[in-house]
């Protein structure tokens, strides 16, 4: 499997610059061989963009879900796109992945709303999601949700190999890149993709340092503090005594 990961400026709600970055992206990413692209957190309509939230959140199948599917299927590569998801009156933080046909594969809210902005414009997410892809036990987590241990440890236990995480973390947080991701990783023997922006959005600054991080903690690639694109193959072997055996291991007390 090939891996694509986005990290881009944010739109700062402009939804139709968004559809032409996510077309132009995806194709990019499909040109170089990717079999998935991954965005970051809420990128439609925009993570620090609170008074959009509600106003613009869409249902799952709506506009958004539509374009998002014909762009994947136009560009045959895989799409995961987080979203603000309306539900009736609930509205959620959302991921969903898209297939290269344009089909839903799975679809992801977040659990661990992160603030008072996050907790005031979202519903906490329930449950997990996991799919196959490209022969890859795949589950979906958005920014926060990937610092906590217990819900990596118990995608593991489901056989869960490859984490998608689509985030929105800022310049004051740059352990989460350089010490939480790997450490996740590593404890659980699991690849995870750690989608960020770039760039302010209102006075919210952006750290960057997007990263594919493998199963024994170690970056397959990672990105600076400006606008990339990454795409790396995660077909790379680790030897098995290199592998953490946390989950065979663990005695509680």
């Amino acid at each position: 499997m090939k891996l694509a990961l986005c990290q881009t400026t944010p739109l700062m709600g402009d939804i139709e610059a968004g559809f032409a970055r996510l077309d132009t992206m995806t194709r990019a990413a499909a040109l170089a061989g990717a079999d998935m692209i991954v965005f970051p957190e809420l990128f439609l309509p925009g993570y620090n963009q609170p008074a959009l939230h509600a106003s613009l959140s869409q249902p799952l199948g709506g506009e958004w879900c539509t374009r998002v599917a014909a762009i994947a299927e136009a560009a045959q590569c895989g799409i995961t796109l987080s979203w603000a998801e309306r539900d009736g009156n609930r509205v959620f933080n959302a991921a969903t992945a898209f297939g290269p046909d344009g089909s839903v594969l799975a679809h992801y809210r977040k659990i661990q709303l992160f603030g008072a902005m996050e907790q005031a414009s979202f519903d906490f997410g329930d449950s997990f999601a996991i799919f196959e892809y490209c022969g890859i036990r795949t589950a979906l987590l958005i920014c926060y949700d990937i610092e906590f241990a217990p819900h990596v440890r118990r995608l593991a236990e489901q056989g869960v190999k490859l984490i998608l995480v689509p985030t929105a973390n800022s310049v004051d947080f740059p352990h989460v890149s350089n010490v939480v991701v790997p450490a996740r990783a590593a404890e659980m023997g699991i690849t995870i993709a750690y989608t960020n922006y770039c760039g302010s959005e209102g006075d919210l600054t952006f750290d960057g340092r997007s990263l594919i991080v493998g199963p024994n903690g170690k970056a397959l690639a990672s990105a600076g503090p400006g606008p990339t694109l990454l795409v790396t193959d995660l077909d790379v072997a680790v030897p098995d005594w290199l592998l953490s055996t946390q989950l065979a291991d663990f005695r509680r007390v």
